[in-house]
């Protein structure tokens, strides 16, 4: 893998001080660089070289892309607890999603959920299909397969995702260089 772009995305049912109910981070070669949680409200960059490179309005745009996210995963954790029969509780919901740049100049992409620390679904950007971890994600694949998410994904994954982490590498210039 020549360089690699991932984000993270964490919600709970229940937040309690010192637990956001919704973390974001985005990581470029392993190494953190944005991060959003919703105490703080803001997508804020780890680097110095993303404070630096960040053009005017996407610390903006970011953080209303990480409020919507948040949006979601409540929804998200409303959903899932119907499709597994559970009144309340503390919950947790990940999302990993990123692209890699291999060496050959190709693209890899994957997109994964879990929910309570088990995999809930995972999609592929090389064979463009989901796998459904248990009967609840099932019925989250034929939703999605139906609703164009693998297109939206196969998108994100093939064209945004590495157009951004080519950006984030000049960024980060020498920091990031092969080691």
């Amino acid at each position: 893998v020549l360089h690699s772009l991932r984000y993270q995305l964490v919600g709970v049912s229940e937040p309690s001080p010192g637990v956001p109910q919704f973390m974001a981070m985005g990581f470029v070669d392993g190494i953190p660089f944005t991060r959003y949680d919703s105490e703080k409200g803001r997508m804020e960059p780890l680097t110095p070289w993303m404070a630096a490179g960040a053009e005017p309005g996407y610390w903006d745009r970011e953080t209303q892309t990480s409020k919507r996210n948040q949006q979601v995963f409540a929804v998200n954790f409303q959903t899932l607890r119907t499709r597994y029969n559970q009144s309340g509780g503390l919950h947790t919901l990940q999302w990993v999603a990123g692209c890699d740049l291999l060496d050959d100049g190709s693209i890899r992409g994957s997109s994964r959920y879990g929910y309570d620390g088990w995999d809930f679904i995972f999609f592929e950007l090389e064979s463009k299909s989901f796998v459904a971890a248990d009967g609840a994600a099932q019925v989250t694949k034929r939703k999605w397969e139906y609703e164009y998410e693998v297109e939206r994904l196969t998108h994100y994954l093939g064209q945004i995702c590495p157009e951004w982490l080519q950006k984030y590498v000049r960024y980060g210039g020498k920091s990031l260089e092969r080691k």
